[in-house]
């Protein structure tokens, strides 16, 4: 099935499903679980708890899962080997985290017509279970449907180990939309297999299966994996204001536009005015940058406490990473240039493999945001700072399109 004709099916299972719930006179149960395997929620979390909040905010019941029994597995979903397993005292910290940060989001005390939300640890019914309920829901499922599941199928395609438990792992989340009654789940892309394995268990219960809805996996730092707790490439929303702006201004800039799109609360023509200035070469990505990390400091801790952050990190830079004399150099041509090209024109490199040491080391930076991405690419439409280790220059836009430069002496 394609975009397009998944999208009209989901419209019209979600307004049949509104419908029922009118019938019924109850609010629709919409659901989402979180396994506490680290104690931070963080911004790829909130991109599902941001759609929870619209569904909360149109008088819905949200239902939050805190996966303190599937935590215990560890959630396999787009892993290439078995996750290591947490222990019961690990578990339970994190999940004591987790009730105060779902609220950084969602509304704890809402007005009516609005609903309180409703929040489960999956313990309440797992721990009940003898071995013959374990069994019986095993029983559900078979073994060659849940290899059809692509991470699974991959794994053992390459002999890699998967383990019985991983296999339970989907029947269990699963198993708590039947518990909760959920109208409908959301989830991230690559949970789909195990949010349609909650309809094939609930249909099997005598209930009406769940109407499912995938949300985009949001990067993590480095632009290009997703943000993860056990990669360590996140952005918390607890994390202090000048952690977290700090923490944008070290996004490649590859990345700026699906983080005003998934990060941020901006409407649809803020996001086509970002677009637009992304596309423009003579726009400093800097600029979006920064509005992008005083936007996110501001959605998790104020306006005051972002306008601070921004301005602890400009006086931070304009102190320590920038002196007033600088020498300067224009490259040949205006346009986007690569990282190594901007180092070894600028002189700050001997050599392309100097440049790229330096890249990886986390030496280099641009206004003072550091370049960990052998790729990027950066604008020259507008002045900015180059530093590699303790050299630094201001580099120019040329003065036309044949217009050039060369470095001063560092």
């Amino acid at each position: 099935m394609d975009v397009e004709a998944e999208v009209k099916a989901l419209s019209g299972a979600l307004l049949e499903r509104l419908k029922l719930c009118r019938r019924e006179g109850r609010p629709l149960r919409v659901k989402q679980g979180f396994d506490p395997t680290a104690p931070d929620i963080h911004l790829g979390h909130a991109v599902g708890l941001r759609k929870l909040r619209e569904f909360q905010d149109l008088g819905h019941q949200v239902v939050l899962i805190v996966g303190d029994y599937t935590g215990r597995v560890g959630d396999p979903s787009g892993l290439s080997k078995t996750r290591p397993q947490l222990t019961e005292a690990e578990l339970e910290a994190n999940a004591r985290t987790y009730l105060e940060q779902f609220f950084r989001v969602l509304e704890h005390d809402p007005k009516p017509p609005r609903l309180p939300v409703e929040v489960h640890r999956n313990g309440e019914w797992f721990a009940g279970m003898s071995f013959a309920d374990v069994i019986r829901l095993a029983s559900q499922y078979t073994v060659a449907r849940m290899l059809e599941r692509d991470d699974f199928a991959k794994r053992y395609a390459a002999q890699q180990p998967i383990s019985i438990h991983e296999l339970l792992y989907p029947l269990m989340q699963g198993y708590d939309s039947v518990a909760i009654r959920a109208d409908l789940e959301l989830g991230a892309t690559e949970q789909k297999f195990n949010l349609l394995v909650g309809r094939v268990l609930q249909e099997i219960h005598g209930q009406a299966p769940q109407i499912i809805l995938t949300v985009p996996v949001l990067p993590g730092l480095d632009g290009v994996q997703r943000m993860s707790k056990s990669l360590k490439n996140y952005i918390g929303v607890t994390d202090a204001p000048g952690e977290m702006f700090g923490k944008v201004m070290s996004l490649p800039d590859s990345a700026l536009s699906i983080f005003w799109r998934l990060a941020t609360d901006a409407d649809e023509a803020e996001l086509d005015q970002v677009r637009r200035e992304l596309a423009d070469p003579n726009v400093n990505p800097m600029s979006i940058k920064k509005r992008l990390g005083a936007r996110i400091a501001r959605m998790y801790h104020g306006a005051e406490a972002a306008e601070g952050a921004q301005r602890d990190f400009e006086t931070q830079f304009s102190r320590r990473e920038a002196p007033e004399s600088l020498p300067t150099w224009s490259p040949d041509k205006r346009g986007d240039l690569g990282i190594k090209d901007l180092l070894v024109g600028s002189g700050l490199a001997k050599s392309g493999s100097e440049a790229w040491r330096a890249v990886d080391q986390g030496a280099v930076s641009v206004d003072g945001a550091k370049i960990l991405d052998r790729q990027h690419r950066q604008p020259v439409g507008a002045p900015f700072v180059l530093r590699m280790g303790r050299k630094m220059v201001r580099v120019v836009p040329a003065a036309g399109e044949d217009g050039g430069g060369g470095a001063r002496k560092l």
